[in-house]
């Protein structure tokens, strides 16, 4: 058997439910099923995959994601998600970092195609929505496809997606999934959700990242359950489909919410088909849980990473949601530490990085064999994240190994500044990060993005960081921007303010007030 598999079993059991829904049109499971079949006789009889091959796809939130990497799964290939946010050139390193032997692209980004051109001439292009020149359309080779669309050797062992890491640490990894990993971490989103087949999922977030692909989307149709799918997140629509299709589940990041609270339509949408709001986070912002549930909706977190698949640490429906800024117990199928440098647990309240271990942990990163082995020591894969987890063994996030500030021999969490700042009425967004300093090694700076219609100061964000933390964890600047570098799920890039820390404004630019 191979994930493919689960998909024609509901299609038996259930062939006249409504798999997904699209922009107004629904796909049973029987039409699921046979346009996943359709699609593997297309990739292996009309373009030549082969197991082990791999399948790049360009595109926002379309049906045929889903087919084609149930279609991969079938023939034993594997489905490389490309972010469509990303320039063109960090798009071709991936796709040339993968080899790549085929490209589905939306007719919106096929800017790519050229470039692709040169640097992998033998790679195949396919147009999603398209035709043109020697770019044929899935739908045409659907329809003159031949064979079984299958590979020998393809079972739930088989490597299935590449997914490379949204680049928080700088250039991108592709991070390999097995199948049995998208398996387990099923298993453990319907633990988390008590999902059943009854279930509606909408969701919102991209595909290719493994929030939106995997924390609900794919396990509810393995497990026979109704998906709704928008090409893109835009608060009004999905405040709008909450409302009108009613869906039971959803995953949301801490920016949508954000922009789903400032909508005014929020307060009189009809949330109460939702059974819960799934988010995660480094750290989610207590105010947006708080919104949520004042609504009568219980908010999840999860915690994880694309090395994960993603879910790792989870709270869960009907479970314990009273604790603030924890993301929960382990997994029902992944274990979960913290430990020391020396790899050792470290006891309740002290904090470490977490590690993970489990059968949804990646396999290798692509073509880089110094990274996995530096990622995966003993069977654990080290996070990066540093996390305590109190005396009942829950987990709590506080911020990335990497982020550390080392002050005087002081270890600062830009997260625990940030935390105070964004609580400060003039402050948006804000992030931290250390700068070189002669004296004391590094000090904390603060990027700080103003609120709108609030004068900002920074002498007064200073004294307000000043009345809740030591003097060391005060920001030594305050640097007002327009906006954040953040990656596709809206978390902040630190990496890229550390890149461009040499040319953080004196204070005589940086601290005095700003007005909006």
């Amino acid at each position: 058997m191979d994930l493919s598999d689960l998909i024609s079993r509901n299609a038996d059991f259930t062939p006249e439910k409504i798999a997904l829904r699209f922009e107004g049109r629904s796909l049973t499971y029987a039409q699921f099923a046979a346009r996943i079949v359709a699609a593997a006789r297309a990739l292996k009889s009309q373009l030549g995959v082969a197991r082990g091959d791999r399948v790049a796809i360009l595109a926002a939130n379309h049906p045929d994601y889903l087919v084609l990497l149930y279609a991969c799964a079938r023939l034993g290939a594997m489905l490389v998600p490309l972010n469509w946010r990303l320039a063109v050139a960090e798009q071709i390193f991936i796709l040339t970092d993968a080899s790549v032997k085929t490209l589905i692209v939306e007719q919106v980004f096929a800017d790519v195609v050229a470039p692709l051109a040169a640097a992998l001439p033998e790679a195949q292009v396919v147009g999603l929505d398209f035709s043109r020149d020697n770019i044929p359309s899935l739908d045409v080779l659907l329809t003159e496809a031949g064979g079984d669309g299958r590979n020998p050797h393809t079972d739930f062992s088989s490597p299935l997606l590449v997914v490379y890491t949204s680049g928080t640490t700088g250039r991108p990894k592709g991070a390999v999934l097995r199948q049995e990993a998208l398996l387990w971490n099923a298993v453990m989103s319907q633990h988390m959700h008590d999902l059943t087949a009854q279930d509606h999922v909408l969701t919102v977030l991209p595909l290719f990242h493994v929030g939106g692909l995997n924390i609900q989307t794919t396990p509810a149709l393995q497990l026979g359950a109704t998906v709704t799918l928008h090409a893109r997140f835009a608060p009004g629509p999905t405040l709008d489909a909450i409302a009108a299709d009613r869906p039971s589940l959803v995953v949301l990041v801490p920016t949508t919410i954000q922009a789903l609270i400032e909508h005014p339509c929020w307060l009189d949408t009809d949330v109460r088909s939702l059974r819960a709001v799934t988010t995660g986070s480094t750290q989610v912002p207590q105010p947006l849980i708080d919104a949520v549930t004042a609504r009568g909706v219980p908010v999840l977190q999860v915690y994880g990473s694309t090395e994960t698949s993603p879910i790792a640490v989870y709270t869960r429906v009907g479970g314990d949601l009273g604790r603030p800024g924890s993301t929960g117990l382990p997994g029902l199928a992944c274990e979960a530490r913290i430990v020391d440098d020396a790899g050792r647990e470290v006891p309740p309240g002290q904090r470490g990085e977490v590690v993970v271990r489990g059968p949804n942990v990646l396999f290798e990163y692509w073509g880089n064999a110094a990274a996995t082995a530096e990622a995966l020591r003993e069977g654990w894969f080290h996070t990066g994240d540093i996390g305590t987890r109190d005396a009942d063994g829950y987990f709590y996030i506080h911020d990335r190994k990497n982020n550390v500030i080392i002050s005087g021999a002081e270890n600062i969490y830009p997260a625990e500044i940030e935390r105070v700042l964004a609580h400060h009425p003039a402050v948006a967004e804000v992030a931290v990060i250390g700068r070189p300093d002669p004296k004391w090694q590094e000090v904390p700076v603060a990027y700080v993005v103003p609120r709108a219609g609030i004068a900002a100061d920074g002498e007064a964000l200073k004294r307000h960081v000043g009345e809740h933390l030591a003097r060391f964890k005060v920001p030594r600047d305050i640097i007002f921007v327009d906006s954040l570098p953040k990656n596709a799920l809206g978390k902040v890039q630190h990496f890229r303010l550390r890149e461009n820390r040499a040319v953080i404004p004196g204070p005589e630019r940086s601290e005095g007030a700003r007005n909006p």
